[in-house]
């Protein structure tokens, strides 16, 4: 609750006082989970980087000066401009890039103090999981990511989504039960 409190302060210095500073600190606490975001559709460091720098940018824009429409939620709005850029990327793109390999999502995602061997062990089951989740459907990719990888709400995984809670909890219900399926199949 402090934090939902203390994200509102800021965005309230942002789009009231245009306070640098205040933007710096949502920048910080969200910059990460919007290029591992932005990363997992993409498979590519460079463009990650890029659209997340944009993502940001626009994310400014806006807020400075659109500051009479309601933003209830942070991470729901800058989700939803990262989401949006990604498939304006690859509208932008006759041809997919190709697949990377998945070795710097794994590096976000492991805890770095875990000792060598567990965190070895770790990273296989997780890029296991990813390269699996990669082969489901986007609208089941969207909702496991925002939902269990940057841990979003029901709620904000919908708004992202343009989507209804119940809508997101069923996704969320089908994408799971499609990945134990597909785990459970190699």
């Amino acid at each position: 609750m402090k934090d939902v409190m203390n994200e509102k302060l800021l965005l309230y210095k942002v789009r009231i006082k245009r306070d640098p500073e205040a933007y710096g600190l949502l920048y910080d606490l969200y910059v990460k989970k919007i290029y591992r975001f932005i990363f997992f559709k993409i498979s590519s460091r460079e463009e990650a980087e890029d659209l997340t720098s944009e993502v940001f940018l626009k994310a400014w824009n806006y807020l400075v000066e659109n500051s009479e429409q309601e933003i209830r939620s942070f991470a729901s709005f800058i989700y939803r401009i990262a989401r949006n850029l990604v498939v304006d990327f690859y509208r932008e793109r006759a041809k997919r890039l190709p697949e990377s390999s998945l070795d710097a999502v794994v590096e976000t995602l492991v805890v770095e103090d875990v000792s060598g061997e567990h965190q070895s062990m770790i990273s296989g089951e997780v890029e296991e999981i990813m390269k699996t989740l990669k082969k489901m459907k986007l609208e089941y990719q969207e909702a496991v990511l925002l939902h269990y990888i940057e841990e979003l709400s029901a709620g904000e995984v919908a708004r992202i989504l343009g989507k209804s809670q119940i809508n997101v909890r069923v996704t969320l219900h089908r994408a799971l039960k499609k990945l134990k399926e597909l785990l459970e199949n190699k």
